[in-house]
Order: structure tokens, then sequence, then C-alpha cells
């Protein structure tokens, strides 16, 4: 087994190895052995010998694959991160089962990146398994994107190693090394396999001349894997001219399956078939991707000891990493739930490992620290770690109602690393030491605590929260951004319900831009309301797509929601001519019973809704915009005869990211605003930093209010710069009033509020 892939020894002829080893395959698979010899016996004499010698032969090959299957009890992973500096590097990642990685060297580049490359930059690393069983070699593009752009690229990087820590390299430039390819502009994605026919390893990758489409050639490389050794022949085409780049083969069942990304009228990942590895592949015209998001740089490679392959893919746009599963390399299905990493890839390759090449990775690039760090217990809150290194301490913040006298925290070890305790421990009384070893260094201890916050208050990344009771249902619902996309990527709105604000459960996606037909981009910034219509309850839910306010309807607070099949909001109101149309808020007036919806980034907005709800009633729309600390996010509630107007200060990616607020004797009446008007900022003291975009919600019945918003994620958040305002999480702490009706600045905590109870 090669990376995962089954080799076969060539018999003679092209036509010949698989198409016997197919037969015999046939055989072992539909047959009982004792039956086949009883076929065999009545075949003629050539026959026999044919069938005979291509039984035995891939029963030796199973054999073979079995027992190499059951050397590999790890998986490396292989990767870049990114276009910037210092992200075209290559990083590797350790997993013990194919779904859980966790990043080497604290995810930075395990080779020195200006020795190895020509550019300065390497990209899209394949790693494989020798012939042998214990040589490697890895290739990659030779390509430095931060300072050179996107092209032209004319060189890959062949690397070899016999441990996976010490390598040599050669940057190979193809118009140089073969000058009748001047006209090349473009090497991208290469990659290995062995070809047992040749006994040699072939390269493929995809290559440009001039504009024409981007095709897939295939070279060998030399002994001693330095070079090519001979000319680039083209391998694949699209049959449609369309370019084909980031191919990856993988041999199953006699067959050699080429997935590659087609870039034609709409790009995805499709796959080819051939009985040859050098010719002959036919393509399958269906796209594999489980997403309608952009995709590109395909790795395939088969879970250890099962029948399950794995296809992941690059969602390059998205700041996103897609697995998917398989068992026929045909139908796929999306196992992202299963999937965890503590970095962020892009287009790499994975290949299993044995437990000695697992200990020696983690030997030389992993620390007690790290140990300390991979952890995957259900009940923690993965993003709320806070670790002091120099300290030795832990602080593991984990959800409420979480049981601390027997609790595992799950720390995740490699071959070579151990951990004690090992399993389940007794944090009720306070923090357990810990004692980590790792082979060739010395143990470390750490103190380890469990802690039950409530804030964050939903399980990963959100933003922008939008809070509902719901009369229908007695419960309350929270509507977030979906964060953690690079850029505020993401396409797709989440609900999440409670019984009393502090117990969520997450509802699944209740809306998808790819269902609506007018945006597929930047989904942002929800807001919801519920209205009985003809004694029954609908759900009016305002959400932004490209910039652009759309409307979605609903029986339940749950969705699925309907999009209304246009946008509602996507033009400047009268006199404004900069910002954005994002950031709605729906507002009902309790004395009139009609209503509002707000919106603006750079300027506050507001208008009647007609009885529709999905329409603005014309002329009704009015700039409302208090002041000079407006930025965008309003939320409007009505309390004692006021009417008060809330909004957020400075940039989402803004420590100082903060709220603000004024009142007013109308809807879209003129806005006050009192000179101490900050409602909730930063706290140094507790880390917690960008507490805006708020919303508010009154219990039922009482005098009792809530503030809901989102803050940096913790603690990581604010040293992540800019990235930081799509790495946000969401928090509820209480909201006052002073006598007067003034609101009182709410001070953020971690610990959040305990659950409400009232009267349905």
């Amino acid at each position: 087994m090669i990376n995962g892939r089954i080799g076969y020894i060539g018999l003679g002829s092209p036509g010949c190895p698989v198409s016997v080893i197919l037969l015999a395959q046939l055989l072992l698979n539909t047959i009982h052995y004792k039956k086949g010899m009883n076929i065999i016996s009545n075949l003629n004499r050539s026959a026999k010998s044919l069938y005979l010698l291509s039984f035995l032969l891939l029963a030796g090959i199973q054999g073979y694959a079995q027992q190499g299957a059951g050397k590999y009890s790890a998986y490396l992973f292989t990767y870049f991160t990114g276009n910037g500096n210092g992200e075209e590097a290559i990083r590797f990642a350790l997993s013990n089962d194919g779904y859980n990685y966790r990043a080497l060297n604290k995810n930075r580049p395990v080779l020195n990146t200006a020795q190895i490359s020509a550019t300065g930059g390497v990209r899209d690393p394949h790693i494989l398994r020798g012939a042998d069983g214990k040589t490697f070699y890895m290739v990659a593009t030779d390509m430095h994107v931060a300072v050179n752009g996107w092209g032209p690229n004319l060189a890959m990087v062949l690397m070899k190693s016999r441990d996976l820590i010490s390598w040599t390299s050669q940057s190979v430039n193809i118009p140089k090394a073969f000058p009748e390819l001047a006209a090349v502009n473009r090497v991208w994605a290469p990659q290995t396999i062995y070809d047992p026919q040749e006994k040699k390893y072939m390269i493929y990758w995809a290559m440009r001349f001039g504009n024409t489409p981007d095709k897939l050639y295939y070279a060998y490389a030399n002994s001693d894997f330095t070079g090519l050794e001979t000319a680039p022949k083209q391998l694949f085409f699209s049959p449609d001219n369309a370019a084909c780049i980031d191919a990856d083969i993988i041999l199953k069942d006699g067959k050699y399956h080429l997935f590659f990304k087609t870039e034609d009228r709409s790009p995805g990942i499709k796959k080819a078939v051939s009985d040859y590895l050098t010719e002959g592949y036919v393509m399958y015209d269906k796209y594999l991707q489980q997403t309608t998001a952009a995709v590109e740089g395909s790795g395939t490679f088969k879970i250890n000891n099962s029948d399950n392959y794995i296809l992941m893919y690059d969602m390059y746009m998205s700041g996103k990493y897609q697995f998917t599963q398989s068992k026929d390399l045909l139908s796929f299905q999306v196992i992202d739930n299963d999937i965890s990493m503590d970095f962020h890839p892009r287009h790499g390759t994975v290949m299993p490992i044995t437990a000695a090449e697992s200990a020696a990775l983690a030997g030389k690039w992993l620390t007690p620290d790290d140990v300390m760090r991979f952890s995957n217990a259900a009940a923690l809150k993965k993003e709320a770690t806070v670790q002091d290194t120099s300290a030795g301490t832990l602080l593991l913040k984990v959800v409420p109602g979480t049981g601390l006298s027997s609790f595992d925290p799950g720390f995740i070890t490699f071959p070579g690393v151990t951990l004690s305790p090992e399993h389940a421990a007794n944090f009720s009384k306070g923090p357990v030491k810990y004692t980590v070893r790792i082979k060739g260094q010395p143990a470390k201890t750490y103190m380890v605590s469990v802690m039950q916050d409530h804030n964050p208050v939903l399980k990963g990344l959100f933003a922008d929260p939008e809070i509902l009771y719901a009369e229908k249902t007695g419960k309350f619902y929270i509507y977030p951004t979906s964060d953690g996309f690079d850029n505020w990527s993401g396409t797709y709105f989440k609900a999440f319900s409670s019984p009393d604000l502090a117990e969520w459960k997450d509802e699944g996606v209740i809306l998808d831009l790819k269902d609506v037909s007018w945006a597929k981009r930047n989904a942002w910034a929800p807001c919801i309301i519920e209205k009985k219509i003809d004694n029954k309850y609908k759900y009016f839910y305002y959400f932004v797509a490209a910039q652009k306010i759309g409307v979605a309807v609903s029986d339940s607070p749950t969705g699925p929601f309907i999009d209304s099949g246009k946008p509602l909001i996507d033009q400047y109101p009268a006199g404004i001519t900069r910002g954005q149309q994002i950031d709605p808020d729906v507002f009902t007036d309790p004395k009139t019973g009609i209503s509002y919806l707000y919106w603006g980034n750079g300027y506050m907005a507001g208008a009647e809704l007609n009885d529709d709800m999905i329409s603005i009633k014309p002329g009704t729309t009015k700039v409302l915009t208090p002041d000079r600390t407006y930025n965008e996010g309003t939320y409007v509630i009505y309390r004692n005869g006021l009417y008060y107007f809330m909004w957020s200060e400075n940039d989402t990616r803004s420590e100082d990211y903060r709220v603000r607020y004024g009142t007013s004797a109308s809807p879209l009446g003129k806005i006050d605003v009192p000179d101490d008007n900050l409602v909730i900022a930063k706290d140094r003291s507790l880390g917690i930093y960008g507490t805006g975009h708020n919303s508010v919600i009154q219990i039922p019945g009482k005098d009792e209010w809530y503030l809901v918003y989102h803050r940096f994620s913790y603690p990581k958040g604010i040293t992540m710069g800019g990235a930081a305002g799509y790495n946000r999480e969401v928090c509820i702490d209480k909201l006052e009033f002073t006598g007067d009706g003034k609101i009182k600045q709410v001070r953020p905590t971690h610990t959040g509020i305990q659950g409400v109870s009232f009267k349905k």
C-alpha cells in the first residue's frame, strides 16, 4: 500500500495487468476459493495458467495490502496556509484517526522555504510513501504569491526523506529543463505516484501554454528524485476544452481514479477513470464536491483498516476545508461534523503513517504545551481554553451543567506521548495535576482547572446576535451571523433555542444562500419578528446577503425560511452616498402595532413596513443617524414611554467596538443622545474585547432585560489582528436602568447569567 493506494506487479503487455487482475478480482469477490479452483480446473491450459497466475497474484496483492494497512495507525497531513507572507510554506499535522488533526511545530513551517524553493514560497504539497515502504517523496508548487503575484510560475520542488524530518530538495524549472517548452507560463500542483510497470515515480501536474486552457501532464522522476528524466507528456484534458488543475490519482479495484478541478462554466471537482496510469482516462460528468462554494485542491486517501475513502478539498473562498467520505469514490457524504483541526489548511494531502513515524514526528515538533491544548471533550468550550505556559496552568471552560466530579478533558496524545492521569479526574474540589512526557524531552507538569462559564452562550463562532421570545413556543431564540469565515464570507444562517436563556440548542441551518436567487455571498446580521396573522403565527426574517437586505418567511421560529425572491433594501436612502445596506432591525411599536425596519452602515435609516411585512411603505423612509459615533447595528426597544435606539460604534475589527444609545419620543423621531450613553465596552482586565452589535430581550411579564452581544473570541481573538472581526462569540449579560430611565453601563462578564424563570 502506497499512501493508501494499492499497487500491482506488471505481467508484461500494457493491457495485461489490469485486465487480468480484474478477472481475478471477480473470482475473489464473487466465488469461494474452492469454487474458484474448480472453475480454473475446467479451463484450457493457456487460460488456466493465466487465471491461476492472476488469482494468486491478486491474492498476494490483497494480502500485502491488508498487511500494509495493519502497519499504519496514524496520519500525516501536509499543507500550506494562505497567500500572505510566511504562509506559503510546508506545515505538518498529525492525526490518530484520520478525522481529528493537530498542527505540529505550533502551525509553523517544518522546512525552510527559502532553502528549498527558487521563488521563496511553496504551495500545494503532496506527500507519498515510496514503494520500499520507508522512503518518502514530497512535491510542491514553487510559487510565492505574496511577493510575485499569480504568475508566471515555472517550477516545482522535489523533496525526498528517509525519516519525514530531514529532507533533500531540488527546484525544477520546466522551461529551463525542457527548452522546447519555453511557452509554459504555469506549473501548478504537482503530485507523485509510483508506476509499478516502469518501476519509477511518476510526477503529474497542471501546465499551461500562453492563454490556452491548463492541461494535465506527467513525467518520470530520475532515480535520486532531483529532476525529471523524461519530457512531459499530456495525461488528461477536459473534453469540454476547459482548464484542468489540481489532479489527484488513487488506485481502487484495479482502476485509476483521477480527481481534478475543472474550470468550465461551473467550476468544480470531477474525476476520470482508466485501466492504465498514463492514458485512457474517461471523465465522469458529475461534480463530486458537496458544496456550492468555490473549491480546489482535492485530496483522497483511505482510512486505515476500513473501506472508507476520504475526499477532501479546499473551499478557498470560504476559508474552510471540507471532508467527505465514500466507499465507491463516486457518492460522497459530508463529514465535517466529524472533523477537527486547530489550523486552517490550504490545498494539502494526507498520508497514513506508522506509530513509530508518528512518535518521531511528535518528538521533533510537539511540546507538552501542545499536548495540553489538544482536548476534545464534548462539553468543552474549545475556543475558551486559557493556557499560561510559563506558570504551567490550564483553564478549561465547559458548558453549564457539566459534571466535574468525574470529568475527562479528552486530551489527545500521540504515539511517543504519555499523560498522567490518562482519563477522568475529580475537578469539583479544585485544580488537578497533570504530567506530560514526550520521548526525548523533559517531563512537564500542569495544574488544570475546569470552570462552568455561561459566556459565550453558543458553542462555536457566531456574531450579530438577534434574540426573540416566541409566543407560539414559549421559548427564546438567537439568530446570529455564522462566523469564523475569512472576511465574513459565510453563506448560511442558523438558529438556537432555549427555555431559560442559559441552555441553548442548535436548531440547525434555517436559511442557506444557495436557496436565495438574488445573492450567494456574505450572509450577515439577521433580525426576526413574530406576527399573528389570521390567528396563525408567522415569522419574518430579515437578513443581509451581498450587502443587500432580504426577507424570508416561515410558520416556525426554526424555519425553514423561504426567501421572498428579491431584496427588500438594495439602494441608499435619499441623500446618502456612502456606507452599506446592512444590519437590519425590525421593531413593532406596542402603542400602535405598526412595524418598522431600521438599517445602515455609516448611516442609520428607518421606514414603516407594510402590513405584508415584506415591503416598505412608500414615503416613510427617514435618515435617523444620531451622531458621529454611529457606525452600524441599530436595535430599538420600548420601555416606559420611551423608544431606546442602540447602535455600535467603531469597526467590528476594533477592540473598541462598543454600544451606545439614545432615546426618542417616536419610532422615527429625532434621537436625543445623553452625555453618558455607553451601553457596553471592552474590559481589558477580563480579556474581553470588541463588545458590540447587540440585541435586547425583555422577560415576558417582567421589567427584566438582558443584553445579547458579540465579542472577540476569548482568549485568542485579541491576538488575531483584523481577523478578530470575523472570529466572534455570542454573550448575554443583564441590562439595567436607573430610576430616571437611563441605561446603566453593562460590565461584560465570563460568568454570564443563570437561567431565568417566568410564566408563559
